[in-house]
């Protein structure tokens, strides 16, 4: 399957913060909404990173109580690893593990069209899965 069912009806907003976004106030963001990580967008609205709890544990770890002050531009992960619909749900989740990451955007014609978890790929890997047991489980009590 691909990451095109997952995208599928998904309208909520995706929470996005700027390369000129200071570090306070991107953990605030993730905070607030209670997420792990964020993209960054550029003034176009392009996805030129990732925000992450690891990436606010490492700069804090370089520059201390000074991080707090410092923009997205100087801290996030860039660029940002980007999948598209078509990528198959299982290339996604090989992508992942081989990046070691747990975020990834999905991009069309270079817009950001949604912003999976590894949550969200397991979900749905589990699903499918309990799909196809159920398929089996009642063709062999159909038999």
């Amino acid at each position: 399957m691909s990451i095109a069912r997952i995208v599928a009806g998904r309208n909520h907003e995706i929470t996005t913060c700027t390369e000129q976004t200071s570090v306070k106030d991107a953990v605030a963001l993730l905070t607030e909404k209670r997420i792990g990580a964020m993209p960054v967008v550029d003034a176009s609205g392009k996805v030129v990173g990732i925000f992450s709890e690891r990436d606010v544990i490492r700069c804090l770890n370089v520059h201390g109580g000074e991080a707090l002050d410092l923009t997205m531009d100087k801290v996030m992960t860039s660029p940002a690893v980007t999948v598209t619909r078509d990528t198959s749900e299982n290339q996604a989740l090989a992508l992942m593990t081989r990046r070691r990451i747990r975020h990834l955007p999905v991009v069309e014609n270079g817009n950001m069209v949604s912003f999976l978890s590894i949550g969200d790929l397991v979900k749905a890997r589990i699903d499918e899965i309990e799909s196809e047991a159920k398929a089996l489980r009642d063709y062999i009590h159909s038999a």
